[in-house]
């Protein structure tokens, strides 16, 4: 564990027990990497609400604090893409640009546990998966985090702000 992507304010999951939480720590330093779940959890609400750059932005900040080869790495890489190949398709109506970030992030996804950081996993990739034969699917998709599907505050707009 990399003392740097600790964050023990970052609160537990609102509900499950997913992959990168530890209950067996106590809720205030029971994340694997705290840093990874507060990036996550702005980046989900930013892209619920459409904010698609915001939400690679998270991701992507927060992806340069792991190796190549991790399962952090893999997933906040295949996260990028889903929030890039949005963007692609709502802001630019490039689905060919779109399919080619899907298939990409569909690649990182590969071997990630289906609930990673509270994510659910399985559905992103199973709509990924959809969206490259109907592109439709996205629109109006909202990303499932702790069983929810939360909606960005001006909080999370903050954070991305923040952001090198």
């Amino acid at each position: 564990m990399d003392d740097h992507t600790q964050d023990y304010s970052v609160g537990p999951p609102v509900s499950g027990d997913p992959t990168g939480w530890r209950a067996d720590r106590g809720p205030s330093n029971g994340w694997e990497h705290g840093t990874l779940r507060r990036a996550v959890v702005h980046g989900v609400r930013l892209y619920n609400d459409g904010a698609f750059h915001e939400s690679h932005d998270c991701f992507e900040d927060e992806w340069y604090n792991y190796g190549s080869g991790t399962t952090e790495s893999a997933f906040l890489h295949g996260m990028v893409q889903v929030a890039a190949g949005a963007y692609k398709h709502v802001d630019f109506e490039n689905d060919d640009g779109m399919r080619s970030l899907f298939e990409t992030a569909l690649q990182y996804l590969r071997g990630v546990p289906g609930d990673y950081y509270g994510v659910d996993v399985e559905e992103v990739r199973a709509r990924l998966r959809a969206a490259l034969d109907d592109p439709a699917v996205v629109d109006g998709w909202n990303i499932a985090l702790d069983g929810e599907r939360p909606e960005a505050t001006a909080a999370d707009y903050e954070y991305a702000e923040g952001l090198d």
